[in-house]
């Protein structure tokens, strides 16, 4: 897993924990880097999994609170580093299309190496998309935040409903739907 994603995880947590309460929760949890995450790096998300464990139980708000809560960080984190990918973009689910299609397309070219989930969409309705997210990693609820601030992004609302897939234990189905 990409760096970016550690120091942007790190930076939430300051944000809303404070730096020191970020390098008391780093210092006793038991992580390969002992907390040390470059931008340019790869590591492996077990460690991300550690460390939003690790502030769960800090602050006693749930990992899935917390991995939605920094889906949304994240969005923002693209929205501004990334923005050529929001031109042009007319709302939620002409973003959301546009994740495999086009965005995980320029990130492979850039690093190729890169072990991306998998987003397959399927307009049901105008204002209804179904989207299958596929990962081995355990980051439901971190799409779930991205796709939560993806729809306020686009100052659109929506219901978001998810479960998971039965025959396939790495996909989750989502079903957004834009309210008229």
């Amino acid at each position: 897993m990409k760096g970016t994603v550690f120091v942007e995880l790190l930076k939430m947590a300051e944000d809303a924990f404070g730096e020191d309460v970020v390098d008391h929760v780093l210092d006793n949890t038991e992580l390969a880097n002992d907390g040390v995450y470059t931008a340019v790096g790869n590591y492996p998300c077990s460690e991300l999994v550690k460390i939003v464990e690790a502030f769960s139980e800090y602050s006693g708000i749930s990992p899935n609170v917390l991995q939605v809560k920094f889906g949304h960080w994240m969005l923002e984190h693209f929205a501004e580093h990334y923005s050529e990918f929001f031109t042009g973009k007319t709302g939620s689910f002409e973003m959301l299309e546009a994740i495999d299609l086009e965005i995980h397309l320029e990130v492979k070219k850039l690093y190729p190496d890169a072990e991306l989930p998998r987003f397959e969409t399927k307009r049901m309705a105008d204002n209804h998309l179904s989207m299958r997210y596929s990962s081995p990693r355990p980051l439901v609820g971190f799409c779930h935040g991205l796709i939560e601030a993806c729809v306020l992004r686009f100052d659109e609302k929506a219901s978001i409903s998810r479960c998971p897939i039965e025959h396939d234990k790495m996909s989750t189905k989502f079903d957004i739907m834009l309210e008229k």
